[in-house]
């Protein structure tokens, strides 16, 4: 594979994210697929921030240990990094790195003295300096600019060419034959998935690593046509977003694993009273606050039992931008054809981080349509069928008396304690879990990759999927990856880990979770490669780790 990887650092407040995504936009110009990985701590200005831009001639969800330039716009970026890549290629802003043995400098506070250009443009003349270093052609700077940076990108342009135009070709980065990609974070492919789902309201509090989907959501609410409301809390969100839900609107709220412990009561009462709800959970390390700003994969069997008592739900975990788009699509149909409480199960990693997502390789799923009342009286909400699945109505609807409880209740809404009421209405909603299962054989609920006969297996979930594809393709080795948790997908399960005669689960968290789910399941994995210390797995770091289990 052929690759190329630059990290971007600086403080918080610098625009180390954008000047990042116009690295990428540049890789992406020249042909590469492209991945971004944020690192930054939970503050809002100072702090050590860098974005690491990977690009290579093949789909990658992962960043690599190894960086071929280093783009510093202060000295601590080059402290920090520069003991970790002595090969690579400095680009530095002279004006505050004052200790560099190789490589270039280039002031900024010049360029822009002489340009008469606002300090907001510092970051462009860096880009144009990383550009001469990298012998990209001026025309693809000058088209990227005008493209992505389209405010002020006269000003902008000025200061990144006079920056090109100061430095030297130190070592370039050749073009590949291939068109430019749609550069999606992973929050913004959920949403543009909920979206394509029928989304009609997303509600929710701010709890990173899902702040940028309620941001992405919002700045694009007319252009969708949705409703988007930020509450005073978590409580208020899930709450008014069932209010929506039953209302007829297409809703979902989206929080982490913090936020998500104070919509637990809500949880369960869209469960007892069937209504469909999408929850986007992205996780990051716990338990508590943690560190708000790194990932992990702690939060599965949360996701999986939370709330009281029992009632069906759909937990999807996608891997990277293209299968958070596809999936939410389908998690929301899903949702609203079964009347059930439905997750995406995404994190850190995942939701910030940003993916070429190539449209012509993506694999649509079926539609699932909602069962509406057909308008033959009397309407009973909680209609007991074969399948479980009541009709649907929405109040103000003509001859409907809709009642949603979050008592036990029978086929009206009435609320009752009679037992024998209490034991159909069960066997109701056990019914609708089973029709989804039974359903989802029809989805790739199980994602098998790699060398597909390989008598070795990794097996994991979530963002954790891209580094074992990579370790996987080195190896010679079979990758398993559930999408779907609830309801397991037993059938496709199985027949992914046929022939397996060495299974590794490797995961980011300290107890192996999948592990431990995939045991219930009558599937026992042979080792665990686990991290938990808020980091994802690089590739490299993962092939070392898995070399050491197949042959210790």
């Amino acid at each position: 594979m052929k690759e190329v990887s630059v990290l971007v650092g600086g403080k918080a407040g610098d625009g180390i994210n954008n000047a990042g995504a116009m690295v990428a936009q540049l890789f992406n110009h020249l042909g590469y697929f492209v991945y971004i990985y944020t690192d930054y701590p939970s503050l809002i200005r100072g702090g050590h921030n860098f974005a690491l831009v990977r690009a290579a001639d093949e789909p990658v969800g992962a960043y690599n240990d190894r960086i071929d330039y280093l783009v510093a716009l202060n000295q601590e970026t080059l402290d920090l990094h520069l003991p970790h890549c002595p090969d690579c290629t400095v680009v530095a802003n002279a004006d505050l790195v004052k200790s560099i043995k190789s490589g270039q400098t280039v002031s900024i506070n010049t360029i822009l003295k002489a340009e008469s250009a606002p300090p907001i443009t510092g970051n462009s003349v860096m880009i144009g300096a990383f550009a001469k270093a990298a012998g990209i052609p001026w025309e693809i700077v000058g088209d990227v600019f005008r493209r992505h940076m389209p405010k002020a990108a006269d000003e902008n342009i000025r200061v990144a060419r006079r920056a090109y135009e100061e430095g030297l070709t130190t070592r370039p980065i050749p073009a590949i034959a291939g068109p430019p990609h749609t550069l999606l974070s992973g929050n913004e492919a959920i949403g543009l998935g909920l979206v394509a789902g029928g989304l009609s309201a997303y509600i929710s509090y701010p709890m990173t690593p899902s702040s940028t989907l309620l941001h992405f959501l919002a700045g694009n609410a007319e252009r969708f046509g949705l409703k988007v409301i930020h509450p005073e809390n978590e409580i208020a969100v899930i709450l008014m977003a069932l209010g929506s839900a039953v209302a007829g609107a297409r809703t979902a709220v989206g929080t982490s694993g913090g936020g998500f412990c104070l919509m637990t009561e809500g949880l369960s009462f869209a469960g007892m009273a069937e209504i469909p709800i999408v929850i986007v959970v992205s996780q990051r390390t716990g338990p508590s606050t943690g560190l708000p700003t790194y990932t992990g994969q702690a939060e599965l069997r949360f996701v999986l039992h939370a709330g009281q008592g029992e009632f069906p739900r759909l937990v999807v975990a996608p891997a990277d931008a293209g299968e958070a788009y596809t999936w939410s699509a389908a998690v929301m149909h899903l949702a609203w054809k079964y009347q059930i409480p439905a997750f995406v199960l995404a994190d850190k990693t995942l939701s910030e981080g940003t993916y070429s997502v190539d449209y012509d390789r993506l694999t649509g799923l079926p539609v699932a349509d909602p069962v509406l009342w057909d308008g033959q009286a009397p309407y009973r909400r909680y209609r007991d069928t074969p399948a479980g699945i009541s009709p649907l109505a929405f109040p103000g609807r003509m001859d409907a008396v809709v009642k949603m409880n979050s008592y036990a209740h029978d086929e009206d809404g009435i609320t009752t304690e009679d037992a024998a009421l209490v034991t159909l209405m069960t066997k109701k909603r056990q019914k609708k879990e089973a029709q989804l299962k039974e359903e989802l054989i029809r989805y790739p609920c199980v994602s098998v990759r790699g060398t597909l006969g390989a008598t070795t297996a990794l097996l994991c979930w979530g963002s954790v999927r891209n580094a074992c594809d990579e370790v996987a393709a080195r190896l010679g080795l079979r990758v398993i990856q559930p999408v779907v948790f609830s309801p397991f997908p037993d059938q496709q399960f199985s027949a992914a880990c046929r022939g397996v005669q060495h299974l590794i689960a490797v995961e980011e968290n300290a107890t192996g979770q999948l592990a431990a789910l995939a045991r219930e399941h009558g599937v026992s994995a042979d080792a665990t490669v686990l991290k938990y210390d808020g980091r994802p797995f690089t590739p490299d770091e993962l092939g070392r780790r898995v070399q050491e289990v197949i042959a210790p």
